[in-house]
């Protein structure tokens, strides 16, 4: 198959299953060839839904440094940044230039597109790429993306297309009043594409949010991590303005005690859980998140988390609880009970806040919470009802209608 037969079959499937369909888009990216940005992948590479690596890390045991992102999630974060004719765009990671392409398509020869990255590399190849590929007009410059682009702006849309943990306080000043920021916002172990706007009282407030997944962005420290055991198998992510450690739950995954209540929730074996993680983020500060290692779950020491490399767990001192599940005896096609699985002395009190989070989930699937930025510093009788999440440049609030 032709170049172009590939792109459109890609295309034919990400506008079909997305959750933003956009003509536009759609036309941007039947457009911009994309293998002309990942040179050393070959045309089913280049044309099939996943990720490619462009800068790999020294650490074998640690993400890449750069990439070309999945399309499925390109076309969704687009679709949300919502690009006009003839509009200033920043973008913070620069990646293969591949997306800058996309916007400066869209913005077309009248708009501005200023794509920012901190790798001289990665800068130089995004500069080869788009000036190979005929976008030879998009700025590319190494700097951090969190500092911007003063001199460029005011931007009618930011993007970033690395995982933001703070809101870099540089961006406030550079959004036009009626602008639009869509980012990978990161918060305690979970990422969304989050498109925001301005709201009555200056914050920025969520728009819409999709899944999506981005290596973080470079400086911003505030993601913590560390292993519970010695055979480094169970491992715990949480977020600075928490007080966790790990090391204080080796008793706790050792006890045979356990609290455990089923919720009455059932799900289908493919069905998305990572709501309920948002769930939690918005009314629990004990949230956080855990992995384990199948040779840990063989020891047998605890039940089996839902997603054993990616689930949303609660954190008190030595207690620990988390989402489980267990098979619907006679389901077809099968499904499974969710439930919470707690161990410490305070598990029971965790596996009850984690059930009735469930629960909520259970009756409103699709439901998705109303997030608000505003500066570091904001008083707290100026914020909203709401959850509030403290990062050094920003405060969350996250609330469910």
């Amino acid at each position: 198959m032709t170049d172009n037969d590939l792109r459109n079959r890609l295309v034919d499937h990400l506008h079909s299953t997305t959750a933003f369909p956009d003509s536009r888009v759609e036309e941007a990216m039947r457009t911009v060839p994309r293998h002309l940005f990942v040179p050393g992948a070959t045309l089913e590479e280049a044309y099939a839904n996943r990720a490619v690596n462009i800068k790999e890390n020294p650490d074998p045991d640690a993400l890449p440094l750069s990439c070309a992102s999945q399309p499925d999630i390109v076309y969704a974060m687009l679709a949300q940044l919502d690009i006009q004719p003839g509009q200033r765009i920043l973008e913070a990671g620069a990646g293969t230039g591949y997306n800058a392409a996309l916007m400066q398509h869209l913005t077309g020869p009248a708009g501005e597109v200023t794509a920012l990255d901190v790798h001289s590399d990665v800068v130089a190849h995004a500069q080869q790429r788009l000036a190979a590929a005929g976008y030879g007009n998009v700025r590319v410059l190494q700097r951090d993306g969190a500092a911007g682009a003063p001199e460029h702006g005011p931007y009618d849309r930011i993007v970033a297309t690395v995982g933001v943990w703070d809101f870099p306080a540089a961006w406030w000043d550079q959004l036009t009043p009626d602008g639009r920021i869509v980012l990978p916002l990161r918060w305690r172990g979970l990422t969304r594409s989050v498109a925001l706007v301005r709201g009555g009282d200056g914050a920025l407030k969520s728009e819409s949010l999709a899944v999506c997944g981005f290596l973080p962005m470079v400086g911003q420290s505030g993601e913590l991590d560390g292993f519970v055991d010695d055979e480094r198998t169970f491992r715990l992510y949480w977020d600075a303005d928490q007080p966790v450690r790990p090391e204080t739950l080796r008793k706790t995954i050792g006890d045979p005690a356990e609290h455990l209540i089923w919720t009455g929730v059932d799900v289908a074996g493919d069905e998305d859980l990572s709501p309920i993680w948002l769930r939690l983020s918005a009314v629990d500060a004990a949230t956080c998140r855990l992995t384990v290692k199948p040779e840990f779950l063989a020891s047998g020491r605890v039940r089996r988390p839902t997603v054993p490399a990616l689930s949303p767990a609660l954190v008190e001192g030595d207690s620990i609880a988390y989402v489980t599940l267990d098979r619907v005896e006679g389901s077809e096609p099968t499904r499974f009970m969710l439930g919470a699985a707690g161990y410490g002395p305070a598990g029971g009190d965790l596996s009850a806040r984690l059930t009735e989070q469930i629960r909520a989930w259970g009756s409103a699937r699709t439901a998705d919470p109303v997030i608000r930025i505003y500066p570091a510093g904001t008083p707290d009788d100026d914020l909203p009802p709401g959850h509030v999440i403290d990062k050094p440049s920003a405060r969350l609030v996250i609330a469910y209608a």
